[in-house]
């Protein structure tokens, strides 16, 4: 009997030994835990880069109350997407990126083989049409003669009232053919004329003075009016044109007549004065966006155009973001 009270004494000493060394290593086990969590946010905090200041300054306002609108370049009286009349083949490209044209010079040629080919028939129909004519003519000429003998007789009691009448009739028969011919002479040489205005569409041409400021087709390449992108763009660069897109939440505080200042988007330190041109009297949807994440696309604006010569020292060019800044309206 007393070995069994000390044998059980013993097992419950060895379970109180293993409980309090359980509860000893978790305690520390967790110390450790919170020590490794400590090392790891400090080496992930090492290895973490400082953020990069932006590489260009935000756009300052002239004025507290001044109104900003994001805005873009483009020629004056607005950039030309030049198109083609219909689809086909481009048989040769007249001009170039950045050379200049004046109104109505060639730009593209499209392939016209198809209407040359329909030329040459149609004016061989304008060859028969006139030989159709020439041969009327001398019938008409023939049966006005015959009556002609006959009204010469003086005593008409000598001839037959009957080959008098066919004799007249004749002669109109001949005059309606005559007249037949000549409208098929008109209809061939008008069907010849059709298919040279349409051999003269198939070359674009400028249809006012400025710069090509996009090719977008080559010889060689099928052309259609339904391409999204246009094959050449045209513009007037000697002026350009600022386009201001102003929330419609400001759009009250504009006045026509004031003058505005702009900055690019890679300089806001240099500001340039532009000069009212007109406000478009629609207020669109915002399409012209600047990629921040606080921009609201759903936004309508008023649109305001500005104009300014080009400065000598600084390059401009079409297409370009830009701040515009407006004196708001006193």
């Amino acid at each position: 009997m007393p070995q069994t009270r000390y044998s059980v004494r013993n097992e419950r000493f060895a379970m109180k030994l293993v409980s309090t060394s359980i509860r000893w290593f978790t305690f520390i086990l967790a110390i450790a835990g919170v020590i490794a969590m400590g090392f790891v946010l400090q080496t992930i905090r090492s290895q973490e880069s400082a953020i990069p200041p932006p590489p260009v300054a935000p756009p300052q306002k002239n004025a507290p109350d001044d109104i900003a609108a994001t805005g873009i370049l483009e020629a004056q009286g607005e950039n030309v997407a030049i198109g083609v009349p219909v689809p086909g083949l481009v048989e040769a490209v007249k001009v170039e990126v950045n050379q200049t044209v004046k109104a109505g010079d060639p730009l593209l040629i499209l392939d016209d083989r198809e209407l040359r080919a329909s030329l040459l028939k149609q004016q061989a129909a304008i060859v028969v049409a006139e030989a159709n004519l020439t041969v009327a003519q001398a019938q008409l000429a023939k049966m006005q003669d015959m009556l002609d003998r006959l009204n010469s007789i003086p005593d008409q009691r000598a001839i037959s009232q009957d080959d008098l009448r066919n004799r007249t009739n004749d002669v109109l028969v001949n005059k309606a053919q005559q007249q037949a011919a000549a409208a098929q002479l008109a209809a061939a040489k008008a069907d010849v004329q059709q298919t040279q205005l349409l051999i003269d569409r198939l070359t674009v041409k400028a249809p006012r003075n400025g710069t090509i400021l996009q090719v977008n087709i080559r010889a060689g390449e099928y052309a259609s009016p339904q391409n999204k992108q246009p094959a050449l763009m045209l513009g007037d660069i000697s002026t350009l044109h600022v386009r201001a897109d102003v929330d419609e939440q400001n759009a009250m505080g504009v006045a026509s007549g004031l003058d505005a200042t702009f900055s690019l988007k890679s300089d806001s330190s240099r500001k340039f004065k532009v000069q009212f041109v007109r406000i478009e009297p629609y207020v669109i949807p915002k399409v012209s966006l600047t990629g921040a994440s606080t921009e609201r696309v759903d936004t309508r604006v008023l649109q305001v155009i500005y104009k300014l010569d080009k400065p000598k020292d600084q390059n401009l060019y079409v297409g370009q973001q830009v701040d515009v800044f407006i004196a708001r309206k006193k």
